[in-house]
């Protein structure tokens, strides 16, 4: 994690070349959700190719821009795309983002997916609020020599979700007329989508959503002393008895079904949790 610091010392500086504000909110934008960046006021764009040590987002889907503006009157920096470890990155290069955003001033990582419902009584284009996650991506960002300065050797998960966000997120939600589920999240290696046994095993223990990102992001903004909340657009239905095949392109258009309720409710919320981390 050495290392970590060394890249931190070439990346921020060239970040600064641009932009000299500090971002109050992280927002990592998953599959489909177009809205939420659309209602950022961008006052600067960076492509990841200009930041050292950025991996380059290679899924169609996501644009491979940082972006700094404000959202709802609140200080934010955005990913407009995210990294996977499918994609053959490291858990360091993956979370590496998240490092940056933690030394610019970030305090709160918002982070978004879009996920298979593993959960019977959840449907498509539903938004549902993680309330934990198990990991099963098979690897860890933090393994390795830790560096002190950028977080503790055994960060504590218990409430890595954070609950005090959890709670302004039901309550805006229930304001705006928007249905929330909520939920454990269980993201997988992928690129594969999972098998029949396989999602009857991922619900038997305790998942209601699955999908392929988020965990390593919520563990480094955890390890960074970030708050955090979490929320999966539900794009697909993964039961195991009436399972049908879906396409990327299914995917997305459910994704963008949902990306409206998920731009007004990340617009109505950003404020509140502003308020809530500057107490």
């Amino acid at each position: 994690m050495l290392e970590i610091r060394k890249q931190l010392e070439e990346t921020i500086p060239v970040i600064r070349q641009y932009y000299q504000g500090t971002p109050t909110i992280g927002i990592i934008l998953g599959t489909g959700l177009g809205k939420v960046a659309e209602a950022i006021e961008v006052e600067v764009e960076i492509p990841y190719e200009k930041l050292p040590h950025f991996a380059v987002s290679t899924v169609e889907s996501h644009a491979g821009k940082l972006l700094f503006g404000t959202l709802s009157g609140v200080p934010v920096m955005a990913m407009q795309g995210r990294f996977h470890y499918y994609e053959g990155w490291t858990m360091k290069q993956i979370t590496y983002p998240v490092r940056v955003m933690k030394a610019l001033g970030a305090k709160v990582l918002l982070v978004s997916n879009a996920a298979g419902a593993l959960n019977p009584l959840f449907r498509p284009g539903d938004i549902m609020l993680i309330t934990d996650h198990i990991n099963l991506i098979g690897d860890n960002p933090l393994i390795g020599p830790n560096d002190d300065s950028l977080g503790p050797r055994f960060p504590d998960m218990s409430d890595a979700y954070t609950k005090e966000l959890r709670l302004l997120a039901e309550e805006t939600a229930l304001q705006l007329g928007i249905r929330l589920v909520q939920g454990v999240y269980v993201p997988m290696a992928g690129p594969n989508l999972e098998t029949p046994a396989e999602y009857r095993f991922l619900r038997l223990i305790g998942g209601d959503a699955v999908g392929m990102s988020t965990a390593p992001e919520v563990i480094v903004a955890v390890h960074s002393g970030m708050k955090v909340i979490g929320f999966s657009v539900i794009t697909d239905m993964c039961l195991p008895d009436a399972l049908k095949p879906v396409t990327l392109e299914e995917i997305l258009a459910t994704a963008a079904t949902a990306d409206e309720k998920m731009a007004r409710l990340v617009k109505a919320l950003v404020p509140k949790i502003a308020k809530a981390v500057e107490k």
